[in-house]
């Protein structure tokens, strides 16, 4: 594996894996820009089976891919005034105290466990990213009828275009930004599988909207672990520069033809990814 080879002086064989990190950092930069931010969950399995780094040594470099693109991405909705950047400033905020739990966690966890509860977090996702596609193909957009988005613990207001706070609205923002915190810190993942759908199903926000504000919260969340990550000396910097480049160059590439793309088929295709992925992440760990 690449370690061992660097470690031995094997400049041929840690090359070879160098070039693989690149191939597998644009691959993961193109799922993301196709797929939304959840696509950069795959990259802790992935770079596991290519580095044969176990979990909790492969998250901070999954996570500052993860947050690269996440604060592209939400460096241009906020330029385009789309981001609700006080709601995801709260959801970052308590994002940053949960985050050291689960990085603390992380450590204390044996590699085998953490790898299936992974799976688990994989099948999770293709499980929306199916559900997803079944609402793309009926038109149908996984948030609350026009009818009922007034019901939304957080709205808008007509005059403002601002959220009218109230608890209900704070206590749902608060816990979405709890969890993907927690799981940034746990598993080296963006958290955009559970803030995305949170801010649809409890606000009266756009697609567009939601996405860009769910970038925000992955950029501060992540940004967060990688720095915790480096200060206690488990980041591996050779790799994670390589994969995080070329991660970035790959989203970027994606972003021009994503409008292009059907999102159903995407959609699909992307569960598909994640089931099989959850399935060698368990054969790894049984």
């Amino acid at each position: 594996m690449l370690h061992r080879a660097i470690r031995k002086g094997n400049n041929f064989e840690a090359g070879i894996f160098m070039i693989g990190t690149l191939a597998l950092g644009l691959l993961v930069g193109l799922v993301m820009a196709l797929t939304g931010a959840g696509g950069g969950v795959l990259a802790v399995p992935l770079l596991v089976f290519t580095t044969g780094l176990p979990v909790q040594e492969v998250s901070p470099i999954g996570l500052l891919a993860v947050g690269l693109a996440a604060t592209l991405g939400a460096v241009l909705g906020l330029r385009a005034g789309e981001v609700r950047y006080k709601a995801a400033a709260l959801m970052g905020f308590v994002g940053l105290l949960l985050s050291p739990v689960g990085f603390w966690l992380a450590q204390q966890v044996d590699t085998k466990a953490l790898g299936l509860a992974f799976s688990v977090v994989l099948l999770w996702v293709a499980f929306n990213a199916f559900r997803g596609a079944a609402n793309s193909e009926m038109n149908v957009i996984d948030a609350p009828p026009d009818a009922e988005k007034s019901k939304c613990p957080c709205i808008r207001s007509p005059e403002t275009g601002r959220f009218i706070w109230t608890w209900p609205c704070a206590r749902a923002l608060v816990f979405s930004g709890a969890v993907a915190g927690f799981l940034s810190g746990l598993l080296g993942v963006g958290g955009g599988f559970v803030l995305v759908p949170t801010l649809q199903r409890f606000t009266n926000l756009s697609v567009q909207s939601v996405t860009v504000t769910s970038l925000a919260v992955i950029a501060i969340v992540s940004t967060f672990g990688v720095l915790n990550s480096a200060s206690a000396g488990a980041f591996n910097y050779e790799i994670g520069i390589t994969f995080a480049a070329a991660a970035l160059c790959g989203m970027l590439g994606g972003r021009l033809i994503s409008n292009k793309m059907p999102s159903a088929q995407l959609k699909k295709a992307f569960g598909v990814m994640c089931i099989i992925v959850a399935a060698l992440m368990v054969v790894k760990n049984i």
